[in-house]
């Protein structure tokens, strides 16, 4: 992922802070006890030939990527379908090389919040609820991007495309307008709008835009996008936050966390996810297996190398 994107000599210069909690997400999560809160780790790619002899044993042919991914990760980012919906055909090709409880997390063609940006959009976004109802039980929440250029002056735009979605599916939206964060009654507006129709606000943790890294929830449930540097030391500081503010909503109640690695070399996402989860297991109290590397899996030296 390139959004928000830095230098890496800026990146000491950056305060990644994760801020306190919006209000408003406390009451929401405190409002009714759950009695377990899921955590789920992916990453947003399976199809990488770096991971062979990584993760994925040697050898291994690109057509048995995604069977060896779903043994070290319970869930998975589908940005592909950003670009093509897939077919009936494909889907039954990669539930077979996943288990039962493993989730794909579609996102919505660019054809539909890029190009038309989400107006007149009726009939590509019936084409992509039906090809996506193919996972059956392996479909995960659905997700997607409103583009930069779309702020709070086409919020009715928003809000239409919004309660036009099926209520029995699980959505998140990712807003990438700085105006949606910088004007408090557009921030308040959208983000009320979003908790009245039951849909996810994603969080998106990149280096460059510390603004969407929002801390508002308006669904019981959490939809991380980290967003590393090349396990850069701050990576691991700010996984190590990230773990205990989960652990602050584990205790207020939340229901699922979605958490998906990035990397602007995602060469280094298993990595980075299963650091994610040793300190989630450590400090969560909960039991997600890690990712098996081949080899042993590198970690930083004293002056933050790997």
């Amino acid at each position: 992922m390139e959004f928000g994107r830095i230098d890496c000599e800026d990146l000491d210069k950056i305060d990644f802070t994760l801020p306190p909690d919006k209000k408003e997400t406390t009451a929401l999560l405190q409002s009714t006890q759950n009695s377990k809160s899921a955590i789920h780790v992916g990453c947003a790619k399976w199809g990488r030939k770096d991971w062979v002899g990584k993760i994925y044993p040697p050898k291994t042919k690109e057509a048995d990527f995604l069977y060896h991914y779903a043994k070290h990760f319970d869930c998975i980012e589908l940005n592909a379908t950003y670009y093509t919906v897939p077919t009936q055909k494909q889907i039954a090709v990669w539930r077979s090389k996943v288990g039962d409880d493993f989730k794909f997390y579609p996102k919505f063609p660019k054809e539909i919040t890029h190009t038309n940006q989400l107006k007149n959009i009726g009939a590509p976004t019936e084409r992509f609820l039906t090809g996506i109802s193919g996972f059956g039980k392996n479909l995960g929440p659905a997700f997607f991007i409103c583009p930069p250029d779309m702020g709070p002056e086409n919020f009715e735009i928003l809000e239409t495309f919004i309660q036009s979605l099926p209520k029995d599916l699980n959505f998140f939206v990712e807003l990438r307008n700085q105006k949606w964060f910088s004007n408090p009654e557009s921030f308040k507006k959208v983000f009320d709008m979003m908790q009245a129709n039951n849909i996810g606000a994603a969080i998106t943790d990149a280096s460059g835009r510390r603004d969407c890294v929002h801390m508002r929830l308006t669904t019981r449930q959490a939809f991380i996008r980290f967003v590393g540097n090349g396990l850069h030391p701050t990576d691991y500081t700010r996984i190590d936050d990230w773990v205990q503010r989960i652990k602050v909503w584990i205790n207020e109640g939340i229901e699922q966390v979605h958490f998906f690695m990035h990397q602007h070399e995602e060469i280094y996402s298993p990595e980075l996810a299963r650091y994610v989860i040793q300190q989630l297991n450590k400090h969560c109290g909960t039991s997600i297996p890690e990712p098996k590397f081949i080899d042993k899996p590198p970690t930083l030296n004293l002056f933050g190398e790997v």
